[in-house]
């Protein structure tokens, strides 16, 4: 048994999806989550931006007490899977790519997937990399869907909703033409899109969260490694932001759903934290 919390970060709200997860799967944990609202989008920078901004947001996160840390962020997961020892050889780590590839290569059955994600995802070619190890007789058809994250940030997420509706046909349709059958939605935000997404995509292509399946490795890498807590005592989740607070807390709960409570989160200068 082990008692420290579980960390997790992200470029902006979205890796609340992968909270609201872990929350389900392990109701007795206590989670850090830090949303960097200062610099997000992280999808539109350099590999080099992308990789400095991840080691001050776990540098930010070590200050805590925690056992494990998990990147919610596909642009951060994607630019860094070759990066070794990526959160320290004294922290358990994962990020979203590997559980998410993994989910996707299980679920097809004509081994053709699409992902979906921010341009610096997309470009990492990190989904088909790892989809490739799994089994070589795999495609992958991926496309950047930048205006995604600013519609779920602003709450345009409701089925039929005209504007998502639009954007989604328009970012998908090439992806639905090659026949895929699974679809990996390779950021945290796109799962408030899953209606939108789904009815476009039609009801034999499988979706596959991201942030869920990190969750789903979170729970097993603690498990093997016996670290799950064993308190009877319901965990709690503290929430940190580099910017936006009110923002922060109006739309946390559209995240979160019934796991929602006190979203207000701590204000904290990232900049004071040096990457390692």
């Amino acid at each position: 048994m082990n008692i420290s919390a579980i960390g997790v970060f992200d470029s902006g709200i979205g890796g609340l999806t992968c909270v609201k997860e872990i929350n389900r799967l392990m109701p007795n944990e206590d989670v850090i989550y830090f949303g960097d609202t200062a610099r997000i989008p992280y999808g539109t920078r350099s590999r080099e931006t992308v990789l400095r901004y991840a080691r001050q947001d776990m540098a930010f996160i070590k200050k805590f007490d925690v056992k494990i840390i998990i990147s919610a962020c596909g642009t951060v997961s994607s630019v860094s899977l070759n990066e070794k020892n990526f959160a320290g050889e004294d922290c358990l780590y994962t990020g979203v790519v590997i559980p998410a590839a993994g989910a996707a290569a299980a679920a097809t059955r004509n081994k053709r997937i699409g992902v979906i994600g921010t341009q610096a995802t997309v470009k990492s070619n990190a989904y088909a990399k790892v989809l490739k190890t799994i089994n070589q007789d795999i495609k992958v058809f991926g496309q950047s869907c930048p205006m995604f994250v600013p519609l779920v940030e602003n709450g345009y997420v409701e089925r039929g909703n005209k504007v998502s509706t639009i954007i989604a046909e328009q970012y998908l349709k090439q992806i639905k033409n090659e026949g895929v059958d699974v679809l990996i939605l390779g950021c945290t935000h796109y799962p408030l899109l899953t209606d939108i997404i789904a009815d476009f995509m039609g009801n034999d292509v499988t979706l596959i969260s991201s942030g869920k399946e990190a969750a789903n490795t979170a729970h097993a890498i603690l498990t093997k490694s016996n670290l799950l807590t064993s308190n009877e005592k319901r965990g709690t989740n503290r929430y940190f932001v580099s910017d936006g607070v009110e923002s922060f807390s109006e739309n946390a709960a559209l995240f979160l759903g019934e796991n929602a409570e006190d979203c207000t989160p701590e204000l904290i200068n990232i900049d004071e934290f040096l990457a390692e």
